[in-house]
């Protein structure tokens, strides 16, 4: 299993960061700024995590303070990707800014990014403190629903982004699934799988986007 795991998270970072520094290098515009910048931000924040994960397959050492404060910086990272997926999604479909959405929005990831600061989720010691998993993740469920609703209402606008607002749903579900279950039930951390590779179509979608643009 740690070859076969080891083998898809470096694909996977790979896939993102260079996907993510092509998009950034030939951009031209605002949308494909923020496309890029997203998909950078993604695969870098990722990277602290499954990187001492990857090395822990095969280095006898004690990576846990490595991995816990990359799932901290992961956590902060995803929240930033999804601000940028708000952006994207206003400047894509040329949507008026609601106010209320944008201070939702901004406020839902502060809370966020300040719960998952506190000592309590124990990132030094690598812990997995059940109650705490559930209260950082409580802001980030609902900005990940806005952020559905929101390519939803939109889908039948644009051919390549159809299908985001369901990627990023399973994505959350997935999660939550690891979150709720794998503490009990290590095996349902084998769902985060199927979550990466909904954030991977996420990815090439958006590189088919910024193909398409016309600048």
């Amino acid at each position: 299993m740690k070859y076969g795991e080891s083998l898809f998270d470096i694909i996977y970072l790979l896939l993102v960061i260079i996907t993510g520094i092509i998009i950034l290098t030939k951009s031209e515009s605002k949308l494909s700024k923020l496309m890029g910048w997203a998909v950078l931000i993604l695969g870098c924040g990722d990277a602290f995590h499954l990187v001492p994960r990857v090395l822990n397959y095969f280095i006898n050492y004690d990576f846990n303070i490595y991995l816990g404060v990359g799932k901290l910086v992961t956590s902060i990272t995803m929240t930033i990707f999804y601000i940028l997926m708000y952006y994207i999604y206003l400047d894509d479909y040329k949507v008026k800014e609601n106010k209320t959405i944008t201070l939702s929005i901004w406020l839902l990831s502060i809370i966020r990014i300040i719960l998952c600061l506190f000592p309590q989720n124990g990132w030094f010691t690598n812990e997995n403190p059940f109650i705490w998993g559930i209260i950082r993740n409580i802001p980030f469920a609902i900005l990940g629903l806005i952020i559905v609703i929101l390519f939803f209402n939109k889908r039948k606008g644009d051919n390549i982004f159809k299908y985001i607002w369901l990627l990023v749903l399973l994505s959350f579900i997935f999660y939550f699934i690891v979150v709720v279950g794998a503490s009990s039930t290590k095996l349902l951390g084998m769902f985060m799988i199927p979550k990466t590779i909904c954030y991977i179509i996420i990815v090439l979608f958006f590189k088919k986007k910024d193909g398409n643009y016309e600048r």
